[in-house]
């Protein structure tokens, strides 16, 4: 076989496998997580793929006189890249007649890059409070520790908070279409009744 031959015809393998594979590279969707609670008023959910840990989202929240005080952790595995953070915050005992009012502390915002864009809305259909957060540039292969919430409940008998969570994440490979990591928890604060 001549030299010229065998390179084409390796390469047109070489693209068949490639063009083969287009649907490896999809993202997979984790939305089945594992709930974990250190303690009171503290949980988090983590997302596995093929027994390995993806990315987990967690939460540490504490009532201040009338409102709980979140701080978040949102962690990925090295060679993924967070897209997008979206999360729904709502306190279910009277989420349709007293919705709570959130609202995002700290500044979402890496070392050396703008701050990512920001948007706190109520979605049609759904209830609670949105805070969705894109264009992370710096952050997005970091572990976030940045993002700090107030929660202040729309009556004196809401206790429990359930937070959803829809975190985009891209692979690093030309192979690996990343993960979208979907689920939600609750988190209950008795003290809220006290006040």
């Amino acid at each position: 076989m001549d030299r010229r031959t065998y390179l084409a015809a390796a390469c047109a393998a070489g693209v068949t496998a490639t063009a083969g594979c287009s649907a490896v590279s999809e993202s997979e969707t984790l939305s089945d997580p594992t709930v974990n609670e250190d303690a009171p008023g503290r949980k988090a959910i983590a997302f596995t793929s093929d027994g390995e840990e993806v990315g987990h989202f967690g939460v540490d929240g504490s009532v201040v006189a009338d409102r709980v005080d979140l701080s978040t952790e949102i962690w990925h595995r090295d060679g993924t890249t967070v897209d997008s953070v979206e999360l729904r915050l709502w306190m279910p005992e009277t989420a349709t007649e007293s919705p709570a009012k959130v609202a995002v502390v700290s500044p979402v915002e890496g070392d050396s890059s703008p701050p990512p864009s920001l948007s706190l809305y109520t979605p049609d259909r759904k209830v609670g409070t949105v805070v969705e957060i894109t264009d992370l540039d710096d952050l997005a292969d970091e572990t976030i520790s940045t993002l700090d919430l107030v929660v202040v409940p729309g009556t004196d008998t809401a206790t429990d908070l359930k937070i959803h969570a829809t975190i985009d994440l891209s692979g690093g490979g030309l192979l690996d279409g990343g993960y979208t990591l979907d689920g939600e928890f609750r988190l209950s604060y008795p003290e809220l009744a006290d006040r």
